[in-house]
């Protein structure tokens, strides 16, 4: 790889990197929400994908890019409207991505190719857009059901369950290893126990 092209690169780090450090809600260490995110989504396609291209590892950065911009709560409560949240946000953020791709110096042809995984186009069939949503699913385990569990309370046992089973299948093959290894508080660990358990 040439110091030309692997400049090209850096600079699209930095340039979303900048993007995510504005992002007003700050993680424990200080740092901008959206850096820790990427950092952890970009940790596990590089587990899950040891020989990554580094236009796989932007992109990785780029799942939930300037997410902070368009809150969910700018959409209506309930499935609907959360299913119209993220469908808007997989296009604008792949735009994004793109922009700053092609602004960093990358062939287009590159930052097409980022932009599509960004949006999650072709699950299951494109290896990069599934390597970015086993590293969102591995990460929400990882890091953030315990808060999402708090922050939703209400919802039974039977629902939890159902959420689990849903996420699960849509883990590759290949990532439901790693999700099975992860530390999980006892009772999140339950719940995922049961959510495989049943039909």
């Amino acid at each position: 790889m040439s110091s030309e092209i692997t400049d090209s690169y850096d600079k699209a780090r930095a340039l979303i990197d900048a993007a995510h450090a504005a992002d007003p809600t700050r993680a424990e260490d200080g740092r901008a929400a959206e850096l820790v995110y990427a950092d952890r989504v970009e940790a596990w396609v590089a587990r899950l994908v040891p020989d990554a291209a580094p236009a796989l590892l932007l992109a990785a950065r780029c799942q939930h890019l300037e997410r902070f911009l368009t809150p969910r709560h700018s959409y209506p409560e309930g499935r609907v409207g959360y299913l119209k949240w993220r469908q808007f946000l997989y296009k604008k953020q792949a735009e994004r991505a793109h922009q700053l791709a092609l602004e960093a110096g990358l062939a287009p042809t590159e930052a097409d190719q980022i932009a599509r995984w960004v949006s999650k186009t072709d699950l299951r069939k494109d290896p990069g857009s599934q390597a970015l949503e086993d590293a969102a699913i591995l990460v929400f385990l990882e890091n953030e059901i315990g808060a999402f569990a708090a922050q939703h309370a209400d919802y039974t046992r039977e629902k939890f369950i159902d959420i689990l089973r849903k996420t699960w299948r849509k883990l590759s093959p290949a990532a439901q290893p790693h999700a099975r290894a992860l530390a999980l508080p006892p009772a999140i660990a339950d719940l995922i126990h049961a959510a495989l358990a049943e039909p």
